[in-house]
């Protein structure tokens, strides 16, 4: 993570938690929070699937502020140590089918039930933000904080997955955790990469050290993970 630069760091967290914590107002304004499955937008905005079922999704729908909050993992024994980022915003249903793709991209395990009636998408849009890195280490984040640099767009991402070597990827995978499987490079954006197994559909994301905004820059910092993992 890019801790050097609170905004960049905020935004890797984002794009690499698999779950978060939403913060809604129940009932008479009392607070309600529960457990979502994001993922992020090319604009910054966090992209939730709920269902109507849930309370949650009612109280969106009679009160659309909200928070959501990622947390990555603890440096020590002291959980007060774990990075995590409060991103306040305000949140509204869209049937955008790009941004559908973007969610199931990064949860793939979803599509057997995505398709449900019940199920609808929802885009939170950030009005900003609270940065913790850590004890005395607290950035507050404007809107704008939560927009990335200019990216590779949707069809060099895709002109990526398919020239990046399969070897390469999964060595970077691995590195992140990953399985060994048949891994392949997805959705892309400056701060980082998204890998996906296609068997299973887990996903790691790939942060990079600096923004990279063409496809060579990429390939760059998937062979710097790749080779970390092989030096191990």
């Amino acid at each position: 993570m890019a801790e050097d630069d609170p905004a960049r760091t905020a935004r890797q967290l984002m794009r690499g938690a698999a779950s978060a914590v939403l913060a809604t107002s129940g009932e008479g304004g009392g607070p309600h929070a529960a457990l979502v499955t994001p993922a992020v937008a090319a604009d910054g905005a966090v992209l939730l699937l709920l269902s109507g079922l849930s309370e949650h999704t009612r109280q969106l729908g009679r009160d659309p502020r909200c928070a959501v909050l990622f947390q990555g993992a603890a440096g020590g024994v002291n959980p007060q140590t774990t990075p995590r980022v409060s991103v306040t915003g305000t949140a509204a249903r869209t049937e955008d089918p790009a941004l559908r793709a973007r969610w199931l991209a990064r949860h793939p395990y979803a599509e057997g039930y995505a398709g449900f009636g019940d199920f609808g998408l929802w885009r939170v849009v950030p009005s900003g933000g609270l940065m913790v890195l850590g004890f005395g280490r607290a950035h507050r984040l404007a809107a704008a904080a939560f927009l990335p640099a200019a990216g590779t767009g949707p069809d060099a991402a895709a002109a990526l997955g398919r020239s990046a070597p399969p070897g390469l990827v999964a060595a970077a995978a691995r590195a992140l955790g990953g399985a060994e499987g048949d891994w392949r490079a997805a959705e892309l954006s400056s701060d980082g990469i998204d890998l996906v197994e296609q068997g299973t559909g887990q996903v790691v994301f790939l942060p990079f050290a600096r923004p990279c905004v063409t496809p060579e820059a990429v390939l760059d910092a998937l062979r710097d993970a790749g080779h970390a993992a092989l030096a191990k």
